[in-house]
């Protein structure tokens, strides 16, 4: 995954925006008022600084830097300080601590002029701090290593026909049917997505998500588009589906999974292998088919299968009996898992995506695209959450022909989620359903839970009291990171 930090707060659309990594800066030396202020902000904005929570000595906040060479220096209780134990320079504005931010990771990057022979970056005392902040130091690796054989024996003893609930309904699609009628389906059903039924070969062949409506409203709005509005009414799944390859790039993710077919699982796989098979295909859920006869011949779609299902199965069997998994009781930030604001002079292949609310629809779009991600978190100047937009979200513009009457540039992300609390969808709304939230301090089994309901994909980690994001935490990262796979 891979998404570039835009920073929306200035109407800037995702092609066009500069790139703007999130940086943390620390002061670890007490005071009663602290402010930052550097070459970033001209040198005539004081930024407050705030209390990192248990440790009332330590204080942060976290910008967002271009990519470069940047001073900076604190305001202490009235006072102009500098960090001696960081890298820094004397020039203009007096002495001065320096970092480079660099837009990929570059272990040659140096920092120019430096007077003081311990030339280490700031990410060495928030690692610290933070570190006695959430009690915890390194997990021992054969604590973990116990927890992922244990849930491996688990997941390996159990199969997919367990997640099949006592009641419920699984729609499909016939693939003659019209594209607009079936986003319209999903959208009255509820459904992100749905497997697609071909009567001609008499099997399943697919699947329609969101991300098909999020597709297709941007060849809409492109000026090469080759489908019309009144096209989309007639345009059948089949014929978007044999088109779609032709908007993705050959070296696309999504372009090569077009070839690989119908991904699913059948009653009586393990849960082990129906979760590699998710992790493997970069899929959000799998169906689960039984057939009956030998060849193959008609197929039952019992269930689709996903990540936060077998989780539900890995918390129910693992909650009252914690002990066996020594890393439930860890906090969240004790692992290297999941995605999180880079520490200052940190490099991170992986920078948080974050928009602002007046942001246009076409970014946060373009953003769910290109980094083949669920949901974007929505914040406010000082990077603190007000909302998450999610694929599914997209679901709303079908109801009566809403795409038709908005353009994506025109629309702005909290437009487009008022929308969606406005047709009622189950989607669009702003909930504590589906904008689960945790602190760094957290246990690893609180996560755990809150990814494991139904349509959650990523829990955003906060700081407590301004709810900063400070980190997001996705269903695959969890996987991934449980089954030790890469």
């Amino acid at each position: 995954m891979f998404a570039a930090g835009v920073d929306p707060g200035n109407d800037v659309n995702a092609a066009a925006g500069a790139l703007l990594i999130p940086t943390r800066f620390v002061w670890p030396y007490g005071g009663r008022r602290v402010l930052l202020s550097g070459s970033f902000a001209r040198w005539s904005e004081h930024i407050p600084m705030s209390p990192v929570e248990g440790c009332p000595t330590v204080f942060q906040v976290v910008c967002n830097l271009t990519p470069g060479f940047h001073q900076y220096k604190f305001f202490v209780d009235g006072e102009w300080r500098h960090d001696e134990r960081q890298a820094f320079v004397t020039g203009k504005y007096g002495t001065v601590n320096t970092v480079l931010i660099s837009k990929k990771p570059d272990s040659s990057a140096t920092v120019p002029s430096v007077d003081t022979p311990t030339n280490r970056m700031n990410v060495d005392v928030d690692e610290h701090m933070i570190q006695q902040m959430d009690v915890s130091q390194r997990v021992p690796e054969a604590d973990i290593d116990v927890s992922r054989h244990r849930i491996s024996l688990f997941l390996s003893a159990h199969t997919a026909y367990e997640l099949l609930p006592d009641s419920g309904k699984v729609t499909a699609l016939d693939i003659n049917l019209p594209v607009k009628q079936a986003f319209h389906i999903l959208y009255e059903q509820g459904f992100p997505v749905a497997p697609l039924w071909d009567s001609y070969q008499g099997q399943f062949v697919g699947m329609l998500s969101a991300m098909d409506f999020i597709l297709i409203l941007r060849e809409l709005a492109s000026h090469v588009s080759n489908l019309t509005e009144e096209e989309l009414e007639t345009h059948t799944i089949a014929a978007w589906k044999e088109g779609k390859q032709q908007l993705c790039r050959p070296d696309d993710r999504q372009g090569r999974q077009l070839g690989k077919g119908l991904i699913h699982a059948g009653p009586y796989d393990s849960l082990k292998d129906v979760s590699l098979k998710i992790l493997q295909n970069d899929v959000a859920t799998v169906p689960i088919i039984h057939s009956p006869s030998a060849d193959g011949s008609f197929p039952q779609l019992l269930h689709l299968a996903s990540l936060s299902g077998i989780l539900k199965c890995v918390c129910r069997q693992f909650r009252h009996s914690a002990g066996t998994l020594p890393i439930l009781n860890q906090p969240v930030s004790a692992f290297r898992l999941g995605t999180w604001v880079p520490k200052i002079g940190e490099n991170n292949e992986r920078p948080l995506a974050m928009l602002r609310p007046n942001s246009p629809l076409s970014s946060v779009l373009s953003l769910l695209v290109q980094a083949q991600v669920s949901s974007i978190p929505i914040v406010d100047h000082n990077d603190s959450l007000l909302d998450i937009y999610c694929r599914s979200d997209i679901t709303a513009l079908a109801k009566d022909r809403a795409y038709a009457q908005y353009h994506i540039d025109d629309m702005s992300v909290q437009q487009a989620l008022q929308l969606g609390q406005d047709a009622g969808s189950q989607f669009g709304v702003f909930n504590g359903l589906r904008c689960q939230m945790c602190l760094r301090s957290d246990s690893l089994q609180k996560v755990m839970e809150r990814l494991a309901n139904p349509g959650v994909r990523r829990v955003i980690i906060v700081e407590a009291g301004s709810k900063r994001v400070e980190g997001i935490i996705s269903l695959s990262d969890m996987f991934r990171f449980l089954l030790g796979v890469g």
